[in-house]
């Protein structure tokens, strides 16, 4: 059974909003979780962070962006198509409880799934400050959907072309300057989240970490995604994806990141060859 894409929008430069009729995953889904999809019989599976749900509707929404080989593909995909199959919900849900004051740090393509989570702490009775972080304004979406989603929002550009120029981590300062922030939780690069990690360490704010490491099999048999916390070997796909950011090893996860960039580099170059030699064809058939 494949799964129909109903609606698709690209929120911003290869940034892509889609939702999929998925009965069985929205009946389950919770803040922080995710799923593994494959576009087709013949593709690579990829996680990829469940951003919204609709229970009774029975759609699924996905945030992505089209960076790599399956990424790509799967923007190409219209309304109307199918997605071959999807496995989800993975992972433990982000824990939500009456904290007091919750800080969601954004990074990216971490807006997506902290909407979610920013929604829940706020449902918990939490004031909710969300900070939401990108190289400049044409990066930034969902801003009412987070305005709704939070007590009070806050943006960072990296040029300042749009909020405050500057990092979610300077924000993340003033606001632990003026008043107790009791927890906080970062979503988006590694870089990001380990400054937030070493911003908050030592403060007495307990902090987590959103981790999205090289899954495969979502179900903690292939070790792909193998993470270090506390000394301790986790398994993002089964114990996570969040972790407690003072403990994890950043530079391990970062280095473990780096593996495959020149495979999908070769990858994306034969696939533009397959297209250009199609496009070849496709002249001298006319």
């Amino acid at each position: 059974m494949g799964y129909k894409i109903l609606y698709k929008k690209e929120l911003c430069a290869n940034q892509f909003e889609i939702r999929i009729k998925a009965p069985f995953i929205t009946k389950n889904a919770k803040a922080g979780q995710f799923i593994i999809l494959r576009t087709d019989k013949n593709s690579e599976r990829i996680p990829l962070t469940i951003a919204d749900y609709n229970r009774e509707t029975e759609e699924l929404t996905i945030v992505y962006m089209a960076v790599g080989y399956t990424t790509k593909k799967l923007a190409s995909l219209e309304v109307g198509d199918e997605i071959e199959d999807i496995v989800g919900p993975l992972g433990q849900p982000t824990h939500i409880e009456k904290y007091g004051t919750v800080v969601c740090l954004a990074g990216g393509y971490g807006a997506a799934p902290c909407y979610l989570i920013a929604k829940a702490f706020k449902d918990a009775g939490n004031k909710v400050y969300m900070i939401m972080g990108a190289r400049n304004k044409d990066l930034i979406f969902w801003q009412d959907k987070m305005k709704d989603a939070c007590s009070e929002l806050y943006i960072t550009t990296d040029d300042g072309s749009l909020g405050q120029k500057g990092f979610v981590t300077g924000v993340m300062q003033e606001i632990m300057d003026k008043e107790t922030v009791n927890y906080a939780i970062a979503v988006g690069p590694m870089p990001m989240m380990k400054a937030v990690a070493d911003l908050t360490r030592g403060k007495g704010i307990k902090t987590e970490v959103s981790m999205n490491p090289i899954m495969v099999d979502g179900t903690g048999m292939c070790g792909a995604c193998r993470v270090t916390v506390g000394n301790e070997v986790k398994f993002a796909c089964v114990d996570g994806p969040d972790f407690d950011a003072h403990l994890v090893d950043f530079d391990e996860v970062i280095n473990r990141t780096k593996i495959y960039k020149d495979y999908e580099k070769r990858c994306d170059e034969n696939s533009c060859n397959l297209q250009r030699q199609a496009r070849e064809l496709e002249k001298t058939m006319r």
